[in-house]
């Protein structure tokens, strides 16, 4: 691999703009709830990303529809890709869309699978500007019962942390697929505030609000915690060079699972590893076998 791809590669794959990092460090000046309010909007806004070519033909082959999650009461977009009686969902990550995992859906359609995938609230084609995991939640269970079960589900990062705890939630699936899956939720907000150059204390408040928002200690949410309570075989996907979720993620997550198999890859990050060609087959053969 070329230097410049590698450092490239060993990069957070989303920089925050300099803009955001000095409002947030004058605000901090001023006040630690100021800051506070500012990083807990700027977390749970996720960012939309203009799709890229390759994903054109998966978005012009789908057949899609706008969907309501009466729980959230929030409108999706939702992704139909082939036709068959047997269904597997595919959960995109933060700041992603549904058709990102198009060369995985492609190759589960040559194996006779019907792909559903979803913009999740204030990603891709579904409006609004915020969202929270727990709406991914939301929107995983009532896609369940609409289209009467899935097989099995695929999810990268927080759509990994989103289905562990749909299982938890008693959604059935077969097979599960993890990849690149984040684990703590204060851990992901301590590293948040950090990459927002704001002080550990704002990570704190941060935590409490997000505690007093929901009712209850988000950190039940958590990767590992969610992974105790799902029986059902597991492959865990993740690359060593991942520099938005460490590996200790996806081994402290493998640890609590009851049936899982770890596949660790190297040089691939954290996108890069939805199209890489051995991480495809092994998800089709775990599917499959």
């Amino acid at each position: 691999m070329p230097q410049n791809d590698l450092k490239l590669l060993q990069e957070r794959s989303v920089q925050i703009p300099p803009n955001i990092i000095k409002t947030g460090k004058i605000l901090q000046s001023l006040s630690l709830s100021l800051a506070t309010k500012f990083a807990a909007k700027l977390f749970i806004t996720p960012i939309k990303y203009t799709p890229p070519k390759r994903e054109e033909i998966m978005d012009r082959k789908s057949v899609q529809k706008d969907f309501l999650v009466k729980e959230i009461n929030r409108i999706i977009r939702v992704y139909e890709y082939g036709q068959s009686d047997k269904k597997i969902l595919l959960v995109h990550g933060w700041s992603g869309r549904g058709t990102q995992m198009f060369k995985i859906a492609d190759a589960l359609l040559k194996l006779g699978y019907m792909t559903i995938s979803f913009d999740a609230p204030a990603h891709g084609k579904s409006p609004g500007k915020t969202t929270m995991m727990p709406h991914f939640i939301a929107t995983c269970l009532e896609l369940g019962l609409y289209y009467g079960g899935f097989y099995a589900a695929v999810g990268h990062s927080l759509g990994g942390m989103s289905l562990l705890n749909v299982v938890r939630k008693g959604l059935h699936l077969d097979k599960l697929v993890l990849i690149g899956t984040g684990d703590s939720i204060t851990e992901i907000s301590y590293e948040f505030v950090k990459n927002l150059q704001l002080k550990p204390e704002v990570a704190t408040k941060m935590k409490k609000h997000f505690d007093k928002l929901h009712g209850e200690d988000i950190d039940r949410y958590s990767g590992s915690e969610a992974a105790a309570f799902v029986h059902i075989p597991v492959l865990v996907i993740h690359d060593e060079d991942d520099r938005d979720v460490a590996l200790q993620c996806a081994l402290d997550i493998d640890k609590n699972l009851k049936n899982s198999e770890l596949f660790i890859t190297q040089k691939l990050g954290h996108r890069m590893i939805l199209g890489n060609r051995e991480v495809i087959e092994k998800i089709c053969n775990f599917v499959e076998n």
